[in-house]
């Protein structure tokens, strides 16, 4: 496609999706001020660097890197004052030149104590670890549970207590953890570092123990000072608790780099990689291409070949099932199998107009044999989503469209080979579960800030949801005029789309993360880099592709 500077509509396309990057850009501001400047002034008097300052200093300089969950707890607990990146800070990066997963405490978001959606995120970095069998390092700063929300973050199978039992399940697989104790550590966290292969404290500031001297004093009456009770020289001259001694954040963390340093080689999953090449075509033009509409049509072979190298893509099955784009290329020298929504209106092999965006029989059936396909070479495997569902009717539901929606459901769910997903666009009912929507265990999912996730449209859901409203209102005589249905139509559409945003569903970890569509070649690079350190245990079982 020949791109003309002075195309209107390219350039409309360009200002929209430049606004919403504008807007992330802004968000993410305020999101690293983390507690606000006071509270990190504060924190500066004490001597110690904020979550976001230990990061920095650890990992190596000018090397890349991945957040996680910045935007966890967005909009949530208000009424607690908020809970900015849910009170914890985390990366994927490089340290001494091994990749890994940090987890650094935000001790200027309440003391770094943890909020039901802290809980969530953490777990989330431990199954990443789990999962691609990546080191993780712990920068420990928490005053533990948040009390007023005690009930929603202790108890239950994805509370609190599981962080113990993956610590405990990642030593029995050999995955290294670091904990580093650079501030309070307390009752049940105590546990985090000490279950970790080593441990680190930071004299003066860092402390561990079960119950603090106010609590000691009131259970049994002894009178002791927190330091003397679980500071560093305590755990480290006394108990035998933590490993090594640093007189300050800055030594900490130097120590944390010699100790990966130290680290043997990695295994291998056999991915291929060659020498990375840049695009062919310019990756910015992906800002004009991609439409600012939802509903208007676009060459999504137009955007991959703007995200693989050399923009080559070797199309599967180019002539069926044409409103899924399947296909082999290379992302930053990686070999990659892409699955990829069509929004252009196309003609099926037999003639027929096929609607893009939407799921039809042969499409489902193409991608479940292309996933059957990658696994067999042991490709990873992306997809880029931006998808309105399965096609509905009597004549998709007389072609067995239920039928060949489930072998692609299948063929992806039992994948043993990395996926990655990318949703660009919109992401709407089964549609989002087919094309590896978050309950199908991708190794990363992100979103483009144009991306929505719902059940359906906030149109559509407008629609469906005032006339059931209209409909009980007329049933108990009440008039309902055109000026009442906008209304009730306006207030449920208001408030449907607020929950498809990228940021409703990123502030609950439906997605890892909100990325530039610039930046989504390094998120698969990084990505299938950290899958690679692991190979599969099972194999792949194709026999519900053979009905």
């Amino acid at each position: 496609m020949a791109i003309k500077a002075a195309d209107l509509e390219f350039n409309k396309n360009e200002d929209a999706i430049k606004m919403l990057i504008s807007d992330m850009e802004s968000k993410l501001e305020k999101v690293y001020e983390g507690g606000g400047k006071k509270r990190i002034e504060k924190h500066h008097a004490k001597g110690k660097l904020t979550a976001r300052e230990r990061i920095e200093k650890l990992i190596d300089p000018g090397t890349d890197t991945i957040e996680l969950a910045a935007f966890a707890g967005e909009g949530m607990y208000s009424e607690h004052g908020g809970c900015p990146a849910g009170g914890v800070v985390i990366k994927i990066g490089y340290v001494s030149g091994r990749q890994c997963i940090i987890v650094a405490n935000d001790a200027t978001v309440k003391a770094g104590a943890w909020f039901p959606i802290t809980g969530k995120k953490n777990l989330r970095a431990q199954e990443i670890a789990m999962d691609n069998h990546l080191p993780i390092i712990y920068l420990v700063d928490s005053a533990g549970v948040y009390l007023p929300m005690q009930d929603e973050i202790f108890p239950d199978k994805e509370h609190f207590g599981r962080i113990f039992r993956n610590n405990a399940v990642m030593s029995s697989k050999g995955i290294t953890q670091i904990a580093a104790v650079m501030g309070s550590c307390v009752a049940g966290g105590a546990y985090l570092p000490i279950m970790s292969d080593e441990s680190l404290i930071v004299d003066k500031t860092g402390t561990i123990f079960l119950a603090g001297s106010y609590l000691v004093k009131a259970a049994i009456g002894e009178s002791i000072d927190n330091e003397t009770l679980g500071g560093a020289t305590t755990h480290t001259a006394l108990s035998g608790v933590c490993d090594y001694k640093s007189k300050d954040d800055e030594e900490c963390l130097a120590t944390i780099r010699d100790l990966m340093d130290r680290i043997g080689a990695a295994e291998s999953a056999g991915f291929d990689r060659s020498e990375p090449k840049k695009p062919k075509k310019d990756e910015k033009e992906i800002y004009g291409l991609f439409p600012r509409e939802r509903t208007k049509p676009y060459n999504m072979k137009d955007i991959i070949a703007r995200l693989v190298d050399d923009s080559k893509f070797t199309e599967y099955k180019s002539d069926y099932g044409k409103t899924i784009v399947c296909g082999y290329a290379r992302v930053d020298g990686w070999s990659v199998g892409i699955i990829a929504n069509q929004r252009e209106v196309v003609k099926s092999e037999k003639g027929e107009m096929q609607f893009g965006g939407v799921i039809y029989t042969d499409s489902a059936d193409k991608a479940a044999r292309f996933i059957m396909v990658c696994n067999q070479k042991n490709i990873p495997l992306v997809f880029l989503q931006d998808v309105s569902g399965f096609m509905v009717g009597s004549k998709s539901e007389h072609a067995g469209i239920i039928k060949d929606g489930a072998k692609m459901v299948n063929a992806m769910s039992n994948s043993v080979v990395p996926k990655f997903t990318v949703v660009m666009g919109n992401s709407y009912g089964a549609g989002n579960y087919a094309m590896c929507g978050k309950a199908y265990d991708p190794r990363l999912i992100v979103s483009w800030p144009t991306a929505e996730l719902a059940v359906m449209s906030g149109a559509s859901a407008a629609k469906t949801l005032t006339q059931i409203e209209v409909a009980s209102m007329k049933k108990k005589g009440e008039e309902v005029d055109e000026a009442k249905q906008k209304e009730l139509f306006d207030r449920i559409k208001s408030r449907y789309d607020a929950q498809i945003s990228p940021y409703y569903a990123a502030s609950r970890i439906w997605v890892d993360a909100i990325i530039d569509p610039l930046e989504t070649r390094k998120v698969i690079s990084m990505g299938i880099e950290m899958a690679n350190h692991k190979k599969a245990t099972e194999r792949y079982n194709v026999g519900a592709l053979q009905t």
